[in-house]
């Protein structure tokens, strides 16, 4: 069984790491290169570094804090925000990323996912999916809990604004043009601390075959569990670790008890 990753995420605006509740009310976390550093010698399997305001301001990732990071670390770097092209691939994984993650974009013109994946590889491409719940009609896969029925539904824009996509859809079309990984995240759990979104986890992975990052609303070791049994391949976490409410050894150590292979 292949070992589950820990991969803290960098939230980045203005050049700063960020953190929020529901991609909202964003609060100053750091600085990302030296947080990037921190990550890797504390044991991180990856890194995910996201520049959360450029598809919304419609600017271009940036490019020198993508280099000064990769610089700093020796772990695989998946890097995203405002990426539109094959060109922007190009330049992300020449500035020193391992993976690009692609949101936006790759929703308003899917071949980006085909076109890039067929020049660099789909270990490359990662599909990030911001779902959130829809209790209304339009979805194409449905859920029930405590009576009230929903489906997941895709935003775009750093979560600013709701597509009418089944996220479960998006996800099974993404893998047949050639995602590797996706990288999925709970708009309602995000920053909440309440654990990950279970049955949204459970919901994607049980469609495809590629590798599920769990992201949004990690509080405690115990929800990384809970993820991973849930069926995710790697589990995403800022604010727990940004503010040192535990370490990444704490998270592995309290998996690998539990029997959940983890890379020490």
């Amino acid at each position: 069984m292949l070992a589950k990753r820990i991969i803290p995420c960098l939230d980045i605006k203005d050049g700063r790491v960020v953190k929020g509740v529901k991609f909202l009310n964003l609060k100053d976390a750091g600085d990302p290169v030296e947080l990037a550093r921190y990550y890797d010698d504390e044991g991180a399997d990856e890194l995910v570094f996201l520049d959360i305001t450029a598809s919304a301001e419609r600017r271009d990732i940036l490019i020198d804090v993508v280099e000064r990071t990769a610089d700093q670390v020796f772990i695989p770097l998946t890097v995203g925000g405002g990426i539109k092209s094959v060109e922007d691939f190009r330049k992300l994984l020449k500035a020193g990323a391992d993976k690009v993650s692609v949101n936006t974009a790759a929703v308003k013109n899917p071949n980006l996912i085909k076109d890039a994946a067929e020049i660099f590889g789909s270990q490359c491409v990662v599909l990030a999916i911001d779902a959130k719940r829809n209790y209304s009609e339009g979805g194409k896969y449905y859920f029930e809990e405590e009576g009230k029925k929903f489906w997941f539904e895709v935003y775009i824009y750093g979560g600013r604004k709701a597509t009418g996509i089944d996220a479960i859809e998006w996800a099974k079309k993404a893998e047949s043009l050639g995602a590797g990984e996706i990288l999925l995240t709970s708009i309602d759990k995000d920053g909440t601390r309440e654990g990950y979104d279970l049955t949204l986890i459970k919901a994607v992975s049980e469609s495809v075959n590629i590798p599920i990052i769990a992201s949004g609303g990690c509080g405690k070791p115990e929800h990384v569990y809970e993820a991973f049994k849930a069926k995710a391949d790697a589990a995403l976490m800022a604010g727990i670790l940004h503010y040192g409410l535990y370490k990444i050894r704490d998270i592995k150590e309290f998996c690998q008890k539990k029997g959940i292979p983890v890379r020490l």
